[in-house]
């Protein structure tokens, strides 16, 4: 006898399909593109030997949003087809905390990296900005390790609550206790956001002030350029930056506005068509703000597109 199913139910299945394969696709293109950048950073340390700042903050943000891209399409392809399996102990207890930490990582080492060319490369007169400038390249290892000690805090957190819950699952109360249960998960749900919220605050605060003042010391470079009549390469190569900046200033907002959104909704227990733009948005982010980087390198662009070149000479040789 054949097994009936409902078109609610293939309906349901396809969608699911789909989420999954949109998310794959996604994570692979962003996974190739982080492991290009941190491959080939790491290449040039062990050819020279030493790596300068950004080369150093690049391939940490290149092999944390890798990571991190994994671990979220396994935490996601086991939701949607598995889900029973994140109910095994330890096993959603490692990938929520895992998750946790390579996304607080890979946050808050974008925003030493603006912070950064920030002050490399912003020109303004205050005494202690230019003590920064100086000091920059002192100031990075400890801004990395201050991101890892962050995101290790909000990691344990996250093993924290994830086992909470996935003991209280386990575990039957009776009647007299469960308003007195429901209360500790809220209050303990509530610290999670909050701790969330404030990561991705803080975060993006840096990202955008930096931004900010980046725009502004090179909107007022080109002014004094413009008034001066000096050549137009110099005006060109500024231009270019300025736009760059602005593109990371989108992406960041952008990215943000759908970090708080996915705190929101998963407080709500929502899941609506919204809810998968989001999500589709946060995993292409990681490989189209890597994408944008290395086309603003010019080492990194000239081998991307050596390696494309030589790739599309091969299959057209075929």
């Amino acid at each position: 006898m054949e097994a009936c199913h409902s078109p609610e139910q293939s309906n349901v299945s396809s969608y699911i399909a789909t989420i999954v394969a949109i998310i794959t696709f996604e994570t692979l293109a962003g996974m190739w593109i982080n492991a290009f950048i941190a491959s080939m950073l790491c290449m040039a340390w062990i050819k020279r030997k030493t790596l300068n700042s950004n080369e150093k903050i690049l391939m940490l943000l290149g092999c944390s949003r890798f990571w991190y891209l994994c671990v979220a399409w396994i935490h996601s392809f086991l939701s949607a087809t598995y889900p029973y399996y994140l109910h095994v102990y330890p096993t959603l207890e490692l990938v929520v905390s895992m998750y946790a930490f390579l996304n607080h990582f890979s946050l808050w080492v974008s925003a030493c990296l603006c912070v950064f060319y920030c002050i490399k490369i912003a020109n303004f007169r205050n005494s202690f900005f230019i003590y920064l400038k100086v000091k920059i390249d002192r100031i990075v290892p400890w801004l990395l390790l201050g991101s890892v000690v962050l995101a290790l805090a909000v990691c344990t957190l996250a093993y924290d609550i994830a086992e909470y819950l996935h003991s209280k699952k386990g575990n039957s109360t009776c009647r007299g206790n469960f308003l007195e249960e429901s209360i500790k998960t809220e209050e303990h749900l509530f610290n999670v956001y909050f701790i969330y919220g404030f990561g991705y605050a803080a975060s993006f605060t840096a990202v955008i002030s930096s931004a900010l003042l980046l725009l502004y010391s090179l909107w007022r470079h080109k002014r004094n350029m413009q008034t001066n009549s000096m050549k137009d390469l110099s005006m060109d190569a500024h231009i270019k930056a300025i736009k760059t900046i602005l593109s990371f200033l989108i992406m960041y907002s952008i990215n943000f506005m759908c970090l708080i959104l996915t705190i929101i909704y998963s407080a709500e227990k929502n899941e609506n068509a919204m809810t998968f733009l989001v999500f589709v948005y946060l995993y292409a982010f990681p490989g189209i703000h890597s994408l944008v980087l290395i086309f603003s390198n010019p080492k990194l662009e000239n081998t991307l597109l050596r390696i494309l070149s030589s790739v599309k000479c091969k299959v057209c040789m075929r």
